[in-house]
C-alpha cells in the first residue's frame, strides 16, 4: 500500500508573523498524525524571507512532545554547516525522547545565500566537499558502530546511547546525492518539488543500479517530495494556487517575500510574460480536487516504482492547507475522513 507523508517549510505568509508560522507547523503534524500520514519531515533554511524554519532539531523536538505515532524528520539537515558529532548527538537526543520514531535526513546545499552560510559556518575545514567524509562520520556516530583506525574519532560516542538510533536519509534533486545514498546503503529522497521532475528518473536508475546493501538497509528505498494542492473543487484549488503560482514567477526574478493571499494578488495582474510563464507552471502542477489530484499521485508513483510520497503544500490559508492533507487521506487511507 502507497504510503503518504508531509514535508512542511514553516512558509511565511503575509498578515501574519514568521513565529506563528512556526507554530502552525506544529499544529499540522498533529493534524496530519491523527489523519493517518506516515512521516511528517521539516526542514532548514537560513536568512530566508519565505521559507523561516531555521532549525529543524528544534522544531522535530516540539513535535515529538506533542504527537505519539507519526514519525518525524528532518528533510533536512545542511551538514555543511555543522559538525558531524554535534548533529549525531542531537538526533539521538531525539530518538530518546521519540524512541523509533526519527529519521535524520541530510543535504549537501547550504539550505541559504552563500554569505550566511558563510555567517552560520565559521570553520573553513567544514565546506561541501567534505560531504561525504561527513556523511560516513554521521552513520557511525547515529548507529553506535566505530569509525576507521586512524580516524580522530575513533572511540568518541554520541551520547545518549540507547537501544535503537535514528534513520538517516540522503536528499537530493541530482545525481550526486543518489550515487552517494546508493554508496553508503541510504535511504534516498527526491526533491521532484524543486526540479519539476527534471533528473528524477535519471537520479533514480542511478541510486538503484549503485546501491550498495548495508545492514539496515538491504535493498534500496527510494520516495519522492512532491508539491501538491487539493481543494474540494478544482476552481477553488487553482484559486488557493494563485500564492504560491505568484511567489514561483516573483523568485524567478529574484524577489522573495511572503506567500500572498489571493485576494492580494488580485490586485497584481500579470504581464503578457508572465501568462506565458503561469500557463507553464500550471500545465505541470499538482492541483486539483481530491479524486484528481490522487489520479496524478498515483501515476507518479507507478512511474518511477516508489512505495511512499511526500508531499509539501504552500497555501496562505492555514485551512485550506489542512483542507487538503485531509482530501488525500480520504483518498488514500481506508477510513479516513
Amino acid at each position: 500500500m502507497l504510503k503518504l507523508s508531509v514535508l512542511d517549510q514553516s512558509v511565511a505568509v503575509t498578515g501574519s508573523t514568521q513565529d506563528a508560522s512556526i507554530r502552525e507547523t506544529l499544529a499540522l503534524a498533529q493534524h496530519c498524525e491523527a489523519l493517518g500520514y506516515h512521516r511528517f519531515w521539516v526542514s532548514e533554511h537560513h536568512g530566508h524571507p519565505s521559507i523561516v524554519g531555521s532549525a529543524p532539531e528544534v522544531l522535530m523536538a516540539a513535535i515529538a512532545a506533542t504527537t505519539t505515532r507519526i514519525r518525524i524528520g528532518s528533510a533536512g539537515v545542511m551538514l555543511p554547516h555543522y559538525a558531524a558529532l554535534k548533529v549525531a548527538e542531537q538526533f539521538r537526543t531525539l530518538e530518546a525522547l521519540a524512541p523509533g520514531r526519527i529519521d535524520l535526513g541530510v543535504g549537501r546545499a547550504p539550505g541559504s545565500d552563500m554569505r550566511t552560510a558563510q555567517l552560520l559556518n565559521g570553520d573553513p575545514r567544514q565546506s561541501a566537499e567534505n560531504f561525504p567524509l561527513q556523511v560516513r562520520e554521521l552513520q557511525a556516530w547515529v548507529s553506535g558502530t566505530e569509525l576507521p583506525e586512524g580516524h580522530p574519532g575513533r572511540g568518541v560516542t554520541a551520547n545518549p546511547m540507547g537501544p535503537g538510533s535514528p534513520d538517516v536519509w540522503m536528499l537530493g534533486s541530482s545525481d550526486y546525492g543518489a550515487q552517494l545514498a546508493a554508496h553508503y546503503g541510504l535511504p534516498y529522497a527526491f526533491a521532484w518539488f524543486i526540479t519539476d521532475g527534471q533528473g528524477a528518473e535519471q537520479a533514480l536508475d542511478a541510486y538503484r543500479r549503485l546501491y550498495r546493501p548495508s545492514p539496515r538497509h538491504p535493498g534500496p528505498q527510494a520516495v519522492l517530495c512532491v508539491w501538491a494542492l487539493a481543494a474540494d473543487t478544482e476552481a477553488e484549488a487553482w484559486h488557493q494556487f494563485s500564492g504560491r503560482e505568484r511567489w514561483k514567477l516573483d523568485r524567478n526574478r529574484g524577489v522573495l517575500g511572503p506567500l500572498a493571499s489571493p485576494a492580494e494578488l488580485a490586485l497584481r495582474p500579470y504581464s503578457a510574460s508572465e501568462q506565458v510563464e503561469a500557463a507553464r507552471l500550471r500545465s505541470t502542477a499538482l492541483v486539483g480536487s481530491g479524486p484528481q489530484v490522487a489520479a496524478r499521485l498515483r501515476a507518479l508513483t507507478a512511474r518511477y516504482d516508489v512505495e511512499e510520497l511526500v508531499v509539501i503544500t504552500w497555501v496562505h490559508d492555514a485551512t485550506a492547507r489542512r483542507r487538503s492533507y485531509e482530501l488525500l487521506a480520504a483518498e488514500f487511507f481506508q477510513g479516513a475522513r
